[in-house]
């Protein structure tokens, strides 16, 4: 019913109100906000040593500027997944993104390595915008719920390679501080998007603050990092290495005990002994071990000059263009997931994915006597990590009631980030233990590392064989009743009944 004015005159709804609550408004939110953290990940990656030659500083300090970012959102991921679920998810989207903005805005100004490893740890708050626009999807979407978790799910893998590709051209324009100003600038725009334009989801959990499993989180994950970090320079079997292994395990414990007995958890133990989410959380972590790993020390692997025996000699740009291909194939393919899971099964898409991708990981190791090696084996990684990662975000929302999903999808990011930290520590673990006489890694050690990630790959496959059988995925619960049994759901219209 139209609005009358006081002079008689029809009122139209105004351009805001119009907008406002518009699928593809709020998508294209979400996108960019995704986006925009997956792309900080790794726009560091490239330039890394040139950070190191700016503030004169050490390589084991310098990798905090990585590490700092994935600790931070490995606390902060399911916190504000679980802040979501409490205050309003669209509330604490505007705000992840306003912290990130600030983190871009320090980052840019920092004028030493610790002040820039602060602000890369506050930038990594913005890991909160994934399970909170995973949530926001499930709110919003309803039948197309599937198809935007398989987008948005993809582009933080596209974020990521992406990153490194751009990080190159925008050194040469900006030099290294224009990977932070670029940033603060699409986040700002983001969050007054998202304030002005999406609807604030109807759906609250009240609860308290679970403060000390988030303490107890970041204890163990601090001293696991740092030990991992510093290894090679303290000494795997020294006592201060062994000893940090040995703290992170306590806390781990403890964290574990704490979180099974308070009533407001940080994360639901209960929740995660569900078959369809700590089977798709495995695989998560494994997969975000080769990513990171993978991503991170393939331009090192190109950059490496010739005269070392088998490098390319390339510059930062250079190096980023070897994952475009990865990039550009990731987020192809989930465009595509929905439609394979009604086919064939979210099982079957993940192995294969998996197993696609740990067989890239392994060509890198054995054949990289030429860029045509590298570049087939990053297309076909591509493929696969998009199978996994476009297919994983249906998987978890579907094994969870509708009040869980913040949680469910925060943890599964935040494994996958603290599966990435650990990936990158074992890999740099792995080159400078092969060492050659020209002050560079030795070939072996990327033979053996990437080899390494395959394995992994290898292992999460495994994980991935029990995850349980499902050909659709259109609202929560489905999973949950399941208990341990297989379980197959109705199809949808066309789509290919369960096989086997």
């Amino acid at each position: 019913m139209a609005v009358v004015c006081d002079a008689g005159c029809p009122m139209q709804p105004s351009l805001l109100s119009r907008l406002r609550g518009r699928r593809e408004i709020t998508f294209a939110v979400l996108a960019v906000a995704a986006s925009s953290f997956a792309l900080l990940q790794s726009l560091i990656v490239p330039v890394l040593a040139t950070i190191q030659v700016e503030f004169e500083t050490s390589q084991t300090t310098v990798t905090w500027v990585l590490t700092a970012y994935l600790l931070s959102a490995s606390i902060c991921t399911p916190l504000l997944g679980r802040l979501g679920d409490v205050v309003g998810k669209v509330r604490m989207l505007v705000i992840a993104l306003v912290v990130l903005s600030l983190g871009s805005l320090a980052a840019a100004l920092a004028p030493s390595i610790g002040w820039l490893i602060a602000a890369r740890a506050l930038q990594g708050v913005g890991g909160g915008v994934l399970p909170l626009s995973f949530g926001i999807i499930r709110d919003e979407f309803r039948e197309r719920m599937t198809m935007a978790l398989s987008v948005i799910a993809s582009l933080t893998a596209v974020g990521f390679g992406v990153g490194i590709v751009v990080a190159g051209p925008i050194v040469d324009s900006l030099g290294y501080r224009g990977l932070f100003w670029l940033p603060m600038a699409v986040t700002l725009v983001a969050a007054e998007a998202a304030l002005l334009f999406v609807p604030e989801s109807p759906v609250r959990t009240p609860a308290r603050l679970p403060v000390l499993p988030a303490v107890l989180l970041t204890g163990w994950l601090v001293t696991l990092l740092l030990g991992l970090s510093e290894g090679n320079h303290w000494g795997w079997t020294s006592a201060t290495v062994l000893g940090l292994f040995a703290v992170a395990a306590v806390l781990a414990a403890a964290w574990v005990a704490v979180e099974v007995r308070v009533p407001v958890p940080l994360i639901d133990m209960h929740m995660m002994r569900r078959r369809g989410v700590w089977t798709s959380n495995v695989v998560a972590g494994c997969v975000g071990f080769g990513m990171f790993a993978s991503f991170g020390f393939l331009p090192q692997l190109l950059q490496t000059p010739r005269e070392a025996g088998y490098g390319f000699d390339a510059s930062i740009s250079e190096s980023g263009h070897l994952l475009l291909p990865s990039a550009v194939a990731s987020f192809l393919v989930g465009f595509t997931t929905s439609t394979l899971i009604r086919a064939v099964g979210a099982r079957l898409v993940i192995t294969v994915g998996l197993v696609v991708t740990g067989a890239a990981f392994v060509s890198v190791g054995l054949f990289h006597d030429h860029t045509w090696q590298l570049y087939a084996a990053t297309t076909v990684q591509g493929i696969g990590s998009g199978l996994v990662f476009s297919s994983l975000a249906g998987v978890v929302v579907a094994s969870v009631p509708p009040e869980q999903t913040g949680v469910a999808s925060g943890m599964n990011a935040n494994i996958r980030t603290i599966g990435g930290s650990i990936g990158s520590a074992v890999m740099a673990g792995i080159l400078t233990a092969h060492v050659g006489a020209s002050g560079f890694p030795a070939e072996r050690g990327y033979e053996i590392g990437f080899v390494v990630l395959g394995a992994v790959m290898a292992l999460a496959s495994l994980a991935a064989l029990r995850i349980p059988r499902t050909f659709e995925q259109p609202t929560s619960g489905h999973l949950a009743d399941a208990a341990d049994g297989e379980l197959g759901l109705v199809p949808a219209a066309g789509a290919v009944p369960p096989r086997g």
